[in-house]
């Protein structure tokens, strides 16, 4: 879909995710990921501090609850904030799109109708957005991969863990279908 800017160190991982390849994002998600990191580091981490000196105050800290669990909290923020750091110099946000708009890339709205007449409408789009209540599924998903390229009237077999799907292109959009609410 997307060339990768593959370094010559090789991957670093980060929690178990590569972190040193691009990542691909829609402008909405890299935002959404930015937000959460103003969130974490301006509001709710110095919060959390404050609570955290609040409780080592109170003396013995060894058998504070409330001391204890700031602490465990602020390493996970923490941890947090590192990670959404890291994944922010990788992202590569895609905001064009595609020249042939007909075939299904990333950032594609696509509409399947699946052999037991079923429809589905389901959205391309980058590893940290996927949500599947929303229909949005991860570009490295057997299923976004099965229908990579594909065209509206496309019969696509896409092989999952759970089995096979059978299904047809009904409509490729980059704009979203308007009966979508």
């Amino acid at each position: 879909v997307f060339g990768f800017d593959n370094r010559a160190s090789g991957p670093t991982f980060y929690e178990g995710i590569k972190v040193s390849e691009k990542v691909y994002i829609t402008p909405q998600g890299a935002s959404n990921l930015r937000a959460e990191l103003q969130y974490l580091w301006r509001d709710k981490r110095p919060k959390i501090t404050q609570q955290v000196s609040a409780a080592a105050a109170l003396g013995d800290r060894s058998e504070n609850a409330d001391y204890i669990y700031g602490k465990r909290l602020l390493r996970e923020i923490d941890r947090r904030v590192r990670f959404l750091e890291k994944r922010l110099d990788v992202l590569e946000v895609v905001d064009r799109t595609p020249k042939d708009t007909e075939k299904i890339f990333f950032g594609a709205w696509v509409r399947l109708q699946l052999d037991n007449d079923d429809l589905m409408t389901l959205r391309i789009v980058g590893e940290d957005e996927f949500d599947l209540a929303q229909g949005w599924i991860s570009l490295n998903s057997p299923v976004a991969k099965g229908l990579s390229d594909k065209r509206c009237g496309d019969e696509v077999i896409i092989e999952r863990p759970a089995g096979k799907i059978f299904a047809e292109v009904l409509g490729v959009s980059y704009e979203g279908f308007l009966d979508e609410s």
